[in-house]
């Protein structure tokens, strides 16, 4: 569950991101959240996974209060969280394979468990056969997914995707929108960032609208 109470989160130099936002995602419930570029929505996002935390008001996930955690405890709470970055954030000097077994490494699993469920990850987002290629050798759509299957080889109970099909063209976008679905159809918690509304008309899931910071009625 993820419970966003009256927040508001303001950057160094006076910037309000978010104003005042009140919402509530229920476990197992897909929603997308739309607005033009600037709206924040990439705020919102970074705020569930911990990455940022409100200037004021409450940000619940999983039962953990955001800005209360302590510093030891977020690795913990995003251990939960899948998070698919908008400029992917890959590493390029490393394969496939080794993009997505590097949240596992840092994690403490074991190497064999960890392959195990590497390759199942991979396997999810039609890249088993791509585990030994270089990013570079990747298309667009390819990355994508391969940022998708590193954000899954935790399992999360949550995932967050900023403007997952923004570079892409409709039907790649309209495959990895797919995946999404299959994982919440599974039960995960899924929240989308996008500028376009369309998609969550489309697949008839709860949209949230942002407008300069604060959530559109």
């Amino acid at each position: 569950m993820i419970s966003f109470s009256q927040v508001s989160k303001r950057f160094p130099g006076g910037f309000e991101a978010l104003r005042d936002v009140t919402f509530t995602i229920e476990a197992g419930e897909m929603a997308f959240v739309s607005g033009h570029s600037g709206a924040g929505k990439s705020t919102l996002l970074k705020m569930i996974a911990a990455i940022e935390t409100p200037s004021s008001g409450s940000v619940v996930v999983n039962g953990q209060n955001i800005g209360k955690m302590s510093r030891t405890a977020v690795p913990y709470l995003r251990r939960n969280v899948g998070l698919v970055f908008q400029d992917h954030k890959l590493l390029f000097n490393r394969t496939a394979f080794e993009n997505v077994m590097l949240p596992l490494h840092i994690a403490g699993f074991d190497p064999t468990e960890g392959a195990r469920r590497v390759r199942a990850a991979l396997d999810k987002v039609g890249l088993l056969n791509r585990e030994k290629a270089f990013p570079v050798a990747l298309s667009g759509g390819e990355q994508q997914r391969l940022c998708i299957a590193r954000a899954i080889v935790n399992r999360p109970s949550i995932l967050l995707a900023d403007e997952p099909t923004g570079n892409l063209d409709a039907n790649y976008a309209h495959d990895i929108l797919e995946m999404f679905k299959s994982f919440n159809q599974v039960g995960v918690t899924i929240l989308i960032a996008t500028p376009d509304p369309t998609a969550a008309r489309e697949w008839k899931a709860r949209l949230l609208t942002l407008n300069h910071g604060a959530l559109a009625a």
